[in-house]
């Protein structure tokens, strides 16, 4: 099988093009192929096919297995590789997922390859039915804006957000949750801290987690713990749901770029009037090879 490594902030899937041929046991050839020390070592697997309502259709597996619905850093990739391997010569283009069609804007670099993209998100999520949480009738329209939320005995103040996948976005300058994480960022234990708030039972799907120190109204810095991968150098759609949460808690100001800084690099994230999303960030070829499998 022929494949491509590619990063975007650090988060690192490995890429196959799938126009023309079919790969069987996706699931299962993420976890084989996604392991560091016996794999190649990844975040996952992301599979490019056609589409008949779009120029491309992703498909994106969690290093566990799992199917996303859909991942800002390997979408912007999947826009490079197509781009620089001249099967499409748009600039423009709109790629299917599983969370809907997204419209991208690429930007070549002086020798014509694809350094960064910018993605329309589409609309922020926010009510309960809508990320999911559990909910009922009474409260399947509430949002979940800064409002507790107990983990392990502990109560945290969390935000939580759909971009298509759902998130839980905790900011470490709130009293409370700064008395129970009793850290800075860069030392909190995520492998230990990450899969509780994942599994929690609030949320029938899993969560994506973002922790958030606030640097400044137009910088946030952020680590993730990413259902079925654990934490990952970035998350495009986390950092995505942390803007959107910080604008809700007044953190951020609305239609403004705003830097998400992230393990493995910085996304400038905007969340505009009328609900949308913009991100723009890397996309970063690494290699080309192929393995057997």
């Amino acid at each position: 099988m022929k494949f491509t490594k590619m990063h975007g902030a650090g988060n690192d899937y490995i890429y196959v093009n799938c126009m023309e041929c079919k790969i069987d046991n996706p699931s299962s050839l993420a976890i084989k192929l996604s392991d560091r020390h016996k794999g190649i070592g990844s975040d996952g697997l992301v599979l490019i096919q056609p589409s008949k309502v779009a120029h491309f259709y992703m498909r994106m597996f969690n290093s566990d297995g799992s199917e996303g619905a859909m991942c800002g850093n390997a979408i912007r990739c999947v826009a490079k590789y197509v781009y620089d391997n001249r099967l499409t010569d748009k600039l423009k283009l709109n790629i299917e997922t599983k969370s809907g069609i997204k419209h991208l804007k690429l930007f070549p670099d002086k020798k014509g390859k694809i350094d960064s993209v910018e993605v329309d998100m589409g609309i922020a999520y926010l009510k309960r039915k809508e990320i999911p949480m559990v909910y009922d009738n009474s409260n399947r329209d509430e949002t979940y804006i800064n409002k507790p939320l107990v983990v392990d005995g502990k109560k945290y103040n969390v935000t939580c957000v759909s971009m298509g996948n759902p998130h839980c976005v905790i900011f470490m300058n709130d009293k409370d949750n700064k008395s129970n994480l009793m850290q800075s960022l860069d030392r909190l234990d995520l492998d230990n801290i990450g899969p509780d708030f994942e599994r929690h039972s609030y949320f029938p799907d899993r969560i994506n987690t973002e922790f958030v120190e606030i640097i400044d109204r137009s910088t946030l810095k952020m680590r993730v713990y990413e259902r079925g991968s654990g934490e990952t150098m970035a998350c495009g759609t986390g950092a995505c749901a942390t803007v959107v949460a910080a604008v809700l808690n007044g953190i951020c100001e609305r239609h403004s770029e705003v830097s998400v800084i992230l393990r493995g690099g910085t996304l400038k994230i905007t969340y505009l009037y009328d609900g949308r999303v913009i991100m723009k960030g890397e996309a970063v070829h690494v290699f080309d090879t192929e393995i057997s499998i």
